[in-house]
């Protein structure tokens, strides 16, 4: 506003007699005890954030203008306030002439309605009558300012109101479902999604090494009531019976999915192959049997699908549809009503595993694909220790890993200048220090210089490898083709077995 540049338009909505959707008062504003006669649709954060800044109603930030008087480098900038002693730090802030050496006004004084403080404040200062002048200009253009505003008549119906907020919203500003839905929870049963969110956060904290919970949770209301999992399922969920029904649901479900995740060693979602299976998982874990027989075979049953999933094309397209399908089919898997034959998920016709040659190309994990992600976990599922520290993988010290190339770069180049070493049969994560000691040696060179450097010498550094899902004797050989042809067939087995529903370790 200062540099007099758009904000962006609001959308409101006159109201009579009893409001149509949950409201409350921008932050701050004073309370008045007449109805309510505009409802604010669309700008709320702008509009809020405006009257806070503009009255100094902070608690911990006050925002100034710099270099008020010069309309091409003036800004705005917030300042942390804090209290001791009965007072509010930096003191300078409200001491006019300290302001003022800095070539600071606080941003109150520009508010249109704050005409006596502004002539008090600019009295106290050594202000030049020109740099005056320009700050009156300044104040008379934010009283000027143009707020566009879109208005929706007072006739216009609850279900029109929610059309143009939402086509208003999908068409300039990208908002989200879970935006909406925040809404018309709020409007439907007075209960605020985030703080439903927030509480599922705090209750499940590694969800969030996952996902972000906040789609999640609709994508698996949406399952329970069997509805699509995406936007069109979002916006037709009876969000009562999410709220009275499925939140519990949601909460165990997810509690079960962090245990399942990390018993089936995935770290987190820089290594996670697929999102969309997370929805699908909490809704069938969370209607899971209690007895120990029955909950045995619904892990089995769902370590089949997770690996399934992992390793076949089935959720490669029309996403949602695939997962809805699967779902039903297995929820009653689950419940003993049905076979697990009839999961498409599990026709390894129509989704067969990954061959050989499909393994030996598949790309680096380090990028978002499914088949390369899914291959670095065979590598994980042993504990993927250290080389030359042997400290098993973890979240903790996850990012002190590097992807790391088992025949080097620049040492295959040298051998064969066409061989492509940016592979996931090609990759193990090791310390970051590990990576860079080893460099560009031959295989054979580094594992003997690790051999003789452990006091548990070469037995140790084969059991290490073998964490990562690594045959020492093959890697040592040094013959790259050779590596990549037995190191498939070895992931094609490791592979089979997961999706049968083993517990697999290398």
């Amino acid at each position: 506003m200062v540099r007099d540049l758009p904000t962006g338009s609001t959308l409101t909505w006159d109201v009579w007699g009893k409001e149509p959707f949950k409201s409350r008062r921008i932050e701050g504003t004073p309370g008045e005890s007449e109805k309510v006669k505009e409802l604010l649709l669309d700008g709320q954060q702008r509009l809020t954030a405006l009257w806070r800044a503009l009255n100094d109603k902070y608690p911990d930030r006050t925002y100034l203008v710099l270099n008020p008087e010069d309309k091409e480098n003036r800004e705005v900038i917030g300042v942390s306030r804090w209290e001791r002693d009965g007072k509010r730090y930096p003191l300078w802030i409200d001491q006019p002439e300290e302001c003022w050496k800095r070539k600071h006004i606080p941003l109150r004084l520009l508010n249109p309605g704050n005409e006596s403080e502004f002539s008090n404040w600019a009295g106290r200062v050594a202000m030049d009558s020109k740099i005056r002048d320009r700050i009156v200009d300044l104040r008379g253009e934010i009283r000027n300012y143009n707020l566009p505003v879109l208005s929706l008549p007072a006739s216009c119906g609850k279900e029109v109101a929610t059309e143009v907020f939402v086509k208003l919203n999908t068409t300039l500003v990208r908002l989200t479902a879970f935006d909406i839905i925040v809404a018309q929870l709020e409007a439907a049963i007075g209960e605020s999604l985030h703080d439903l969110v927030a509480s599922l956060k705090s209750q499940v904290p590694k969800i969030t090494y996952y996902i972000e919970p906040s789609n999640l949770v609709l994508s698996v209301s949406a399952l329970l009531q069997d509805k699509l999992p995406n936007q069109r399922g979002y916006f037709s969920l009876d969000l009562e019976k999410f709220a009275r029904e499925d939140w519990s649901k949601i909460v165990k479900g997810t509690k079960e999915v962090v245990q399942f995740l990390g018993d089936e060693k995935i770290i987190d979602r820089d290594r996670l192959p697929i999102e969309s299976i997370l929805a699908p998982l909490i809704a069938l874990w969370a209607e899971a049997p209690e007895a120990s027989d029955e909950r045995g075979n619904a892990r089995i049953l769902l370590r089949k699908y997770l690996w399934k999933a992992f390793f076949t094309e089935r959720y490669d397209r029309a996403v949602p549809t695939a997962v809805l399908q699967d779902y039903r089919i297995l929820r009653k898997v689950v419940a003993e009503e049905a076979r697990e034959t009839g999961v498409p998920c599990f026709d390894n016709k129509e989704y067969p595993l990954p061959n050989k040659e499909e393994l030996i190309q598949s790309r680096w994990p380090r990028y978002k694909d499914r088949l390369a992600r899914a291959l670095l976990l065979l590598t994980i599922r042993g504990g993927a220790e250290d080389i030359k520290d042997p400290a098993s993988l973890s979240k903790d010290n996850i990012e002190e890993r590097h992807y790391h190339h088992l025949f080097p770069i620049a040492w295959l180049r040298e051998k064969d200048p066409n061989a492509d070493a940016s592979i996931a049969l090609n990759c193990i994560l090791i310390n970051r220090r590990t990576n860079s000691e080893i460099l560009a040696k031959k295989p054979i060179k580094y594992l003997l210089e690790t051999c003789e450097a452990s006091d548990l010498g070469e037995s140790e550094i084969r059991r290490r490898l073998q964490t990562h899902f690594v045959d020492f004797d093959l890697l040592a050989q040094g013959d790259y083709g050779k590596f990549l042809d037995e190191r498939a067939k070895a992931c094609e087995s490791a592979i089979k077995s997961l999706c049968d529903g083993n517990a697999w370790m290398p």
